[in-house]
């Protein structure tokens, strides 16, 4: 016997936003699994806007109203019974954040969270990232954001560092990252990993997950620092709409795909990681683990 639940996540990141609708699938002897029904992402940079000018402007508080709206109805449709939406860095950094969560939250019924970069990371490591972690190995852990990236040590199969940094894409394509930033990045990779004989890196994040896709490897083989370099390379020759048209980038990747490159090589060359495991998943996988988890606690302390 097995029951099909649906939950939702939404996401609004700093490049984009996006509602991921999973069913999760209940056994009576088996382990629940999670499938994904549905993903949509709609490209507003909210911080284009955030990093550069303080607030959401206008045109994009608008968008988001409508995103929002849209979003709604979309989980009615597909019959989802719990949601949760979580808002990261231009959310958190916008003078009229808040004030914008209200506005969404009358005008569409839908009830934003804005997090912080630590339970950001936390609700990423409650994903399945455990079933892709090896006990006996050490890893990286990188999520990067348009506004923030998240690194994380694991070692044992247990977290023993975290620090959340604002770096990130849409912060690099505007020059607003100090090279103070880049040494203390550089220092706390060096400083936490040089205990540990070998260290690969489990990367996350829509860009990681593109250039994965380019690569054509298949799903669990890793990516080298070495191919990651050379594609580096290869897509700051091109032009932008180069990217566009001849490697079919949509036009909010092809230009934050090149800086996400670079933190991920400057965090392999620091920590001496030659492999990239990219197991797709992120936050939106994370928040309806978190929901259902949270659930399953709520039903036992009633029993």
């Amino acid at each position: 016997m097995l029951k099909i639940r649906k939950f939702a996540a939404i996401d609004i990141g700093s490049n984009a936003v996006r509602l991921l609708i999973n069913n999760v699938i209940e056994y009576k002897d088996k382990e629940t699994q999670f499938k994904k029904s549905s993903l949509v992402r709609v490209p507003v940079r909210l911080g284009q806007d955030s990093f550069t000018v303080g607030e959401i402007s206008k045109q994009n508080s608008e968008r988001m109203i409508d995103t929002m709206k849209a979003f709604k109805f979309l989980m009615k449709v597909h019959g989802v019974e719990k949601y949760m939406a979580c808002a990261t860095s231009a959310m958190r950094e916008a003078n009229n954040g808040n004030e914008l969560v209200e506005t969404i939250k009358n005008k569409s019924g839908i009830e934003i969270e804005i997090i912080d970069g630590k339970k950001e990371a936390a609700i990423i490591a409650s994903t399945d990232l455990h079933t892709l972690i090896e006990r006996d190995k050490t890893y990286l852990y990188i999520d990067v954001g348009g506004g923030s990236t998240e690194f994380t040590i694991f070692s044992n199969g247990k977290i023993v560092n975290s620090r959340s940094y604002k770096i990130g894409t849409v912060r690099l394509l505007n020059e607003m990252i100090s090279p103070e930033t880049w040494k203390d990045i550089e220092k706390w990779i060096k400083s936490n990993s040089k205990k540990y004989k070998s260290i690969e890196i489990i990367g996350s994040g829509g860009n990681i997950n593109k250039l994965f896709k380019m690569s054509g490897r298949k799903p669990g083989e890793p990516l080298s620092y070495i191919y990651l370099n050379a594609q580096y390379q290869f897509l700051q020759e091109m032009t932008y709409e180069d990217r566009i048209s001849e490697l079919g980038l949509n036009p909010d990747r092809a230009d934050v795909i090149i800086p996400a490159s670079r933190i991920y090589l400057n965090a392999s060359k620091w920590s001496g990681a030659k492999k990239i495991h990219v197991p797709k998943i992120g936050l939106s996988d994370g928040i309806i683990k978190l929901l259902y988890h949270i659930e399953k606690e709520e039903k036992a302390s009633y029993v």
